[in-house]
């Protein structure tokens, strides 16, 4: 058994309980007690009642970003936290933001039908029908008028085309369609359109999301017949934020591409459907019968096409820019001011957005709530805590990325960690991020109540009965250590983590809600309340959750990173991709980074060490605690490359990062795992050489936070 002490500061904490912990990784042992009274007052704020009242206000009417709902919405954030006592204001930033002027589906022939590209009202449902909604629409999909014939191309990934391709069709000059799911939307377009097709129809199958899971709204909470997936469907592989200024900040009077130049907008027309505007399409549909897991659920047997199907599909849009209304609250640092802690959730929603995003705004106000309420007894964070709400999330990361994008010198220099949440349900507490925190991020989880239980939140996330619902579910090698998983793309840690190399994370409640109104007129009050948190306690538990997160964050003397955890998941990483690798017969030389990771872990036990014998002292001089940190700072900013990843220099981080045919899915180890999947063995040994450099400088920052720590 290892001791207290070990524990205090590195070890893993056993997980029995909710109560106050005594492990605190980065603080004095003097300083505990202290920490510990503020954590239990920060706890008793976030109160269920207000989550409610505030998501029924936020989520009442539309606004979508650019509208003038999205403005109100700010403007109401920005009033509750000043209603706290917070500092807080609105930084503008303006992007491209396309709305509708033109959307038409119809099928020619054989039998015609012209697709409703709408979702209708719910009587049960009382915004379900208010005026202001944006129409069902692919965002940054192009302009075009076309005509063809129709091939189904199953989710649209490249393995699917090399099934059409040995029955020996073609989709050059067809328009596609494709079914959500597997990988992320902007995908489909992107790949129909290297594959020469002229158009894409993107549609929700009810085997994804509909009734093949659980009755549909609003009986139950799967989408109905007629509900529609808005998205975005710009290419954020390549960069996200404003398709015209990637790399600097978009404002007013600011530098701009042109469209022609803009890399990531979509080149051929792109529309979603529902499944009953799908149907007829699809029944349509001859040619060979298609494999058993390209079959969905609708009452059609599933052809490939193309036949005598003929389709005509139309879309134009206003591509104007917009403004954006990123809304943030600041808590100055009384000791390190220059240390930065930021958690952030945006609040644009495609439609009114109850579940995404206003579940998880709703949590980080009365996070705020919680900090503005010690702050008012008198405390002061040593470090400065930032709590920001952003803009343009849904078009594609535009209001975090433009305002990272003006920040990003500061940032650099000052940025310690992003906390992100976005939606947030009922269930258990998820977490991805940077691997250095997993300890820590174990430790925070370990002392916060799963609500309705006798236990806490990491022990629950365990131990819970299977969900069926794993696909966002930390992998875990051993069923008594809570892990994180890694972080690919899909909310606004992407700016922080993968251009600017500040250790991320990403958290939420999920696992035992089931939802089908995603992006769509149904993501409202109405539907939140009746089937995810109902009774709003486990948006409560994450607020609670970020809370303590932010204060250990802000008050710990040393910052809490630890190194062991990402030796160990680096080389399971490697692990995989030599598997991957020798698929095709192949071996890489992986010892060069092996050795990097094995010294890594050694010098993180040694730190880790020192750091135990530290936490016994009584104070500790300011300057060689700032030079501590300031190493420790740099551990995830040396695992980034100022050239980026191949054919992608916007990504900077060597190893995390959203796959280039995945979107949200995240590709570990990214420029070595892309290069083994196009079975470029050259290009996989040179990006090894990379990784092995990055992890060198790492040893060496660790080794200067050890000694700047050995001088105390």
């Amino acid at each position: 058994m290892k001791s207290v002490l070990f524990l205090l500061l590195c070890g893993s904490v056993p997980f029995s309980s909710f109560g106050q912990s005594a492990h605190m990784r980065g603080f004095l042992n003097r300083d505990i007690a202290t920490e510990q009274k503020l954590e239990q007052q920060a706890q008793a704020v976030p109160d269920s009642t207000r989550l409610r009242k505030n998501m029924e206000f936020i989520a009442s009417k539309p606004h979508h970003a650019g509208s003038p709902g999205s403005k109100e919405m700010a403007e109401y954030i920005l009033g509750q936290l000043k209603s706290f006592g917070l500092d807080a204001n609105i930084e503008e930033f303006e992007a491209l933001m396309p709305y509708p002027t033109v959307r038409q589906v119809e099928v020619l022939a054989p039998k015609p039908f012209t697709a409703t590209l709408k979702e209708p009202p719910v009587p049960q449902d009382p915004t379900s029908g208010q005026s202001g909604q944006l129409p069902t629409y692919n965002a940054y999909g192009a302009s075009g008028d076309v005509t063809g014939e129709v091939v189904y191309a199953n989710f649209g990934v490249p393995e699917d085309y090399e099934w059409l391709q040995k029955q020996g069709i073609d989709v050059k000059g067809k328009i596609v369609i494709t079914r959500y799911g597997k990988s992320w939307r902007g995908i489909k377009p992107k790949v129909a359109a290297e594959h020469g097709a002229i158009a894409c129809l993107i549609y929700s199958d009810p085997h994804e999301d509909g009734y093949f899971e659980a009755d549909t709204f609003p009986k139950g909470p799967m989408r109905p017949l007629e509900g529609v997936q808005r998205g975005s469907v710009m290419d954020m592989p390549l960069y996200p934020g404003d398709p015209l200024s990637p790399g600097w900040a978009s404002e007013k009077g600011s530098k701009r591409l042109t469209m022609s130049e803009a890399k990531s907008l979509m080149k051929i027309p792109v529309l979603p459907l529902s499944y009953g505007d799908a149907q007829p399409i699809l029944e349509q549909l001859t040619g060979p019968v298609v494999p058993r897991d390209w079959r969905g659920n609708l009452a059609i047997t599933y052809h490939a096409g193309p036949g005598a199907t003929r389709v005509h599909m139309k879309t134009d849009y206003d591509w104007s820019t917009r403004p954006l209304y990123d809304v943030i609250a600041t808590i100055p640092g009384s000791e390190f001011p220059d240390e930065w802690i930021i958690a952030g959730n945006h609040h644009d929603a495609w439609v009114n957005g109850a579940d995404d995003p206003v579940s998880g705004a709703v949590a980080l106000l009365e996070t705020a709530r919680s900090l503005a309420t010690l702050q008012k007894n008198g405390w002061k964070p040593k470090r400065t805590i930032k709590i920001a709400f952003w803009d343009g999330e849904e078009f594609g990361l535009l209001g975090s990325t433009e305002w990272a994008e003006k920040h990003q010198d500061e940032l650099k220099q000052k940025g310690v960690a992003y906390l992100n949440s976005d939606t947030t349900a009922k269930g258990w507490l998820r977490v991805s991020g940077s691997h250095t925190l997993e300890q820590f991020v174990e430790e925070v989880a370990g002392v916060v109540e799963q609500p309705g239980t006798t236990t806490n939140l990491a022990d629950a996330a365990l131990h819970h009965a299977s969900d069926n619902s794993d696909e966002d579910r930390p992998a875990r090698t051993n069923k008594n250590t809570f892990t994180i998983g890694a972080l690919g793309a899909g909310s606004d840690y992407v700016a922080f983590l993968d251009y600017l190399g500040i250790a991320s994370m990403n958290e939420g409640m999920s696992g035992q809600t089931k939802s089908g109104i995603y992006h769509s007129v149904y993501d409202d009050p109405y539907w939140y309340e009746h089937f995810s948190d109902s009774d709003f306690v486990d948006g409560r538990a994450l607020a609670q959750y970020t809370a303590k997160a932010l204060l250990r964050l802000g008050d710990s003397t040393i910052l809490p990173f630890e190194f062991g955890h990402f030796a160990k998941t680096v080389n399971e990483y490697l692990d995989e991709i030599e598997k991957e690798a020798a698929k095709s017969g192949k071996k890489l030389n992986f010892a060069p980074l092996r050795a990097q990771l094995k010294q890594l872990s050694d010098s993180g036990a040694k730190y880790d060490a020192l750091l135990r014998n530290v936490a016994q002292k009584d104070q500790l001089p300011t300057d060689r605690i700032n030079s501590v940190n300031a190493a420790l700072m740099r551990t995830e900013r040396v695992l980034t490359r100022p050239e980026g990843l191949p054919n992608r220099d916007w990504y900077k981080h060597q190893i995390y990062a959203p796959g280039f045919y995945t979107g949200y899915g995240v590709k570990t180890l990214p420029g070595i795992r892309e290069a083994v999947d196009s079975k470029n063995w050259a290009l996989a040994q040179k990006e090894a050489g990379i990784i092995e450099q990055c992890l060198a400088q790492m040893n060496q920052v660790v080794n200067d936070a050890y000694a700047a720590l050995s001088s105390l």
